[in-house]
This record gives structure tokens, C-alpha cells and sequence, in this order.
């Protein structure tokens, strides 16, 4: 749980140092920041995407995805938590629940939520995780200076996934298998792509209802492999 702890608290770091910065710093900075973390992230997701070997599964789990995340309501559901969490705490940010989710799905979209948790519970290395806690921090410095406190509660949703898969970690070692990791690499691209398009604001992309293809993209790997 090493990594896990230390990625939480990153991120918590992170976003108080953003949110005490972000009320020092002109608008045109922080705007500046979320166009670099953005094309940051586009440039990952891409990457990430292209490199993988089976990117036409992944379009097909992210097409099968996609209808399973709407007919679920995966973000509308992920964003009345997050409004839920907003009352809760008698906040006034009116970007509470875009900082939540945008900083939610960051954080855990990637392959790296996966690798790094299955290699901390299973042989106690978490060195993946550490590298993905610079990130994160680093990432939530830029967020939370623009989008508020909302990203400072997206490290509950850390602690909690993360956490868990690295409890279950010998139950899941399946998920550390090349052609796995592949489609997890491949799919999670596309969504990270989706986060950066976001950030941009080029349009608006319901990521988080595509979530299901990532468990698609584990079930299709493991049949076809």
C-alpha cells in the first residue's frame, strides 16, 4: 500500500499547493497551465494509443464501452457524488464537480493505476507508483489552481481504487499479462485523449462513460490471447 499512500498524498500536496497559489496567480497563468497540462495529456494519450498493438480492439471496446457508460450513467452518477460531496462540504466552488471528475479520471485512466498496483501488493515494488505520485502531484498543482478544491477530493477515489486493486493484487495478477496490458495500454489512451480534448476545451467529451472500455478491453485481450 506504499505507493498508494504516497501517490494519495501527492496529490492532496499538489492541490493545496495549487489552490494557494491559484488565488496569487493572474487568470492568464492559469489558463496557460491547463493548455499545457492538456496538449501534455493529448500528447500522452496518443502516444500511449499508437504504441499499442492492438488499437483495433480498442476501438471496438471503446464503441462497446461508450454505449454501456451512457446506458449506465456513469458520469451523470460520478458527477452527483461529486455535486453530493460539494453540499456535503458546504462548498461555493462552482467548478467543484469538474475538478472532481476531470482530476478522477486523470488519475486513474491509465495503465500505470493497474501495473502499479498490481506490482506494490504482489512483490511489494512501488516504483511505478511512485513515478505516477510526481505526476499526479505535479498535475494537481496545474488543476487545482484553475478548477478548485474539487480536485483535492479526487485523492478519496485514489486511495480507494488503487488501494483495492493492490489488496486483490494476487487475484489480479492476470491483468499483468503483456497482451493485457496492451489493450489496457491502447484503450486507456483513447480516454486519456478524450481528458486532454477536455482540458483544451475543443469540445466536451463524456470520458467517464466510456470507463467500461477498459474492462472490455481486459475481457477481449484474454479471449483473443
Amino acid at each position: 500500500m506504499l505507493g498508494t499512500l504516497v501517490n494519495t498524498s501527492a496529490v492532496v500536496i499538489g492541490s493545496a499547493i495549487g489552490l494557494t497559489a491559484g488565488t496569487h496567480l493572474p487568470s492568464g497563468i492559469k489558463i496557460i497551465l491547463m493548455q499545457a497540462l492538456g496538449l501534455a495529456t493529448t500528447v500522452i494519450g496518443l502516444r500511449m494509443a499508437l504504441e499499442a498493438q492492438h488499437v483495433l480492439l480498442a476501438i471496438g471496446c471503446l464503441l462497446l464501452g461508450g454505449v454501456s457508460g451512457e446506458l449506465l450513467c456513469i458520469e451523470q452518477r460520478l458527477e452527483g457524488l461529486a455535486d453530493r460531496l460539494r453540499r456535503t462540504l458546504r462548498s461555493d466552488s462552482s467548478r467543484f464537480v469538474e475538478g472532481f471528475v476531470t482530476a478522477t479520471l486523470l488519475y486513474l485512466t491509465g495503465a500505470m493505476t493497474i501495473v502499479g498496483s498490481i506490482q506494490d501488493g504482489t512483490i511489494g515494488d512501488p516504483s511505478v507508483l511512485l513515478l505516477k505520485s510526481l505526476l499526479d502531484g505535479v498535475a494537481s498543482v496545474a488543476l487545482a489552481s484553475s478548477l478548485g478544491i474539487g480536485v483535492l477530493f479526487s485523492a478519496l477515489p485514489v486511495l480507494l481504487v488503487q488501494g483495492g486493486i493492490t489488496l486483490l493484487a494476487a487475484q489480479l495478477s492476470f491483468l499483468s499479462q503483456p497482451v493485457v496490458l496492451d489493450a489496457i495500454n491502447a484503450t486507456g489512451g483513447l480516454l486519456i485523449l478524450g481528458i486532454g480534448i477536455n482540458l483544451l476545451e475543443i469540445g466536451r467529451i463524456r470520458v467517464a462513460n466510456l470507463l467500461p472500455a477498459l474492462g472490455y478491453a481486459i475481457i477481449g485481450a484474454l479471449l483473443f490471447s
